[in-house]
């Protein structure tokens, strides 16, 4: 009797067929819409990806349940609705590598723990290499990503061509020689991410506050005790910071100035098309990205726009940049027409690396700096933090994401670009 409760209240094929008997009269609102207690143990400021994992690990593996959420719009109206959905962890440095590995490992297993269908296709990411130069950091690339426990393989142009015979492999300026292949990589439904993580926290209690717009801190003698909010004063014994691009504007509230500068990133999309990219592929020569999606659009990006901007909008001549990249390796999309774009605010730092840590304030902690890898990080992002936020300690493959790493001389230069945020 019990197998068959749980069958009927948590999400499966069995749940589907019994509400379609029973006229789907059974159906629950994903998570509550409660109005904020007076103090809880933890307050999570943005409802994106980053503060719902965080809130729900902080839930289901650290038993903190006295947390409450605060997003000032509705869930998935920031940058975790706005991305090209990648998930991978091929990076070459210590400090990133293993991060990201902890991160696929958990999107590998994401459905199963939040008992939701977040559309995990691990498709394969191919980064494109066009000279051997390129092909040398990626053989470097590639055994870092092995020594740390993440698969990689590199291919040469003829075993290339078997799995993307489309691409343009004799172009003039930027010939295709092969590509370093993460099988494991590919995509995840961006919005059902923040859906199954709400879903999943509100279970154990967490209170997910929508419109609710922090507007200061209250801090008493070096201690954060509590926000300043639209529906009031809200107290707590830990505040976390999880606002991406929005970052230092909050912060700011609170006298902190960040190593962080915000940029729009932007995305589009296609028609939809018949199936013809069976994975992720990014050029090597420029910076462009591009999957299917399951309706058939091309999903895709490129750079951010140059300048700062807090507009969840971008400029044009970066879409012509990022549609050239596109044509340079594959001719053939110069036809199709595009149906939208976007864009989400990117929180660079000055070395391209994120920050999970405390502040100098007692109870003031802050998650961003996360700059293009946002979205492939959410899993571990949350799980970190919730760590810190728990045990007060820096869980151990977030040991070198410090707030002081740049007076230590500790930088994570992933891309070599040096102190130039725009760059990374």
């Amino acid at each position: 009797m019990m197998i068959f409760w749980c069958l009927i209240m948590n999400y499966s094929g069995f749940k589907i067929f019994w509400e379609g008997l029973t006229g789907n009269k059974g159906w629950k609102k994903a998570w509550r819409e409660p109005n904020p207690k007076k103090e809880y143990d933890v307050i999570i400021i943005g409802g994106g990806g980053h503060g719902l994992s965080t809130a729900y690990y902080l839930s289901n593996r650290f038993n903190v349940n006295n947390v409450a959420v605060l997003e000032k719009g509705w869930l998935g109206s920031g940058n975790i609705g706005r991305n090209t959905t990648i998930i991978r962890s091929n990076y070459l440095l210590p400090e990133n590598q293993p991060f990201y590995e902890l991160s696929l490992k958990l999107w590998e297993n994401l459905e199963n723990d939040t008992n939701y269908n977040s559309m995990v296709s691990q498709r394969g990411v191919l980064n494109l290499f066009h000279s051997d130069g390129q092909r040398d950091a990626f053989v470097r690339r590639g055994n870092a990503m092995i020594l740390s426990g993440a698969d990689a393989n590199l291919l040469n142009e003829n075993e290339l061509k078997k799995m993307c015979p489309y691409l343009d492999y004799q172009n003039a300026r930027f010939p295709i020689k092969g590509a370093l292949l993460q099988k494991r990589g590919g995509t995840v439904r961006h919005d059902a991410v923040a859906w199954g993580y709400a879903r999943g926290a509100d279970v154990k209690g967490v209170d997910i506050i929508q419109n609710c717009e922090v507007e200061g801190f209250i801090i008493k003698n070096g201690k954060c005790v509590g926000v300043e909010t639209n529906k009031g004063i809200i107290k707590a014994k830990k505040i976390a910071s999880c606002v991406a691009g929005s970052s230092s504007k909050l912060m700011s509230k609170a006298g902190i100035r960040l190593p962080i500068e915000s940029h729009v990133l932007q995305a589009f999309v296609s028609e939809g098309l018949k199936p013809v990219l069976d994975n992720v592929i990014t050029f090597g020569a420029g910076h462009f990205y591009v999957s299917q999606s399951d309706k058939g659009g091309l999903v895709f990006g490129g750079d951010i726009d140059g300048y700062n901007s807090y507009a969840q909008r971008g400029n044009l001549p970066v879409v012509e940049d990022v549609c050239e990249g596109g044509m340079a390796i594959m001719p053939m999309i110069g036809r199709a027409r595009l149906l939208r774009m976007w864009g989400g605010i990117m929180d660079m730092s000055m070395d391209g690396s994120p920050f999970i840590d405390k502040t100098h304030i007692n109870g003031l902690y802050f998650n961003g700096g996360w700059c293009y890898g946002g979205f492939k990080a959410t899993p571990a992002s949350g799980y970190c933090y919730a760590h810190l936020l728990a045990k007060d300690e820096p869980h151990p493959v977030a040991r070198d994401f410090k707030l002081d790493r740049f007076i230590k001389g500790k930088i994570i230069d992933e891309k070599g670009q040096g102190a130039q945020p725009n760059l990374h």
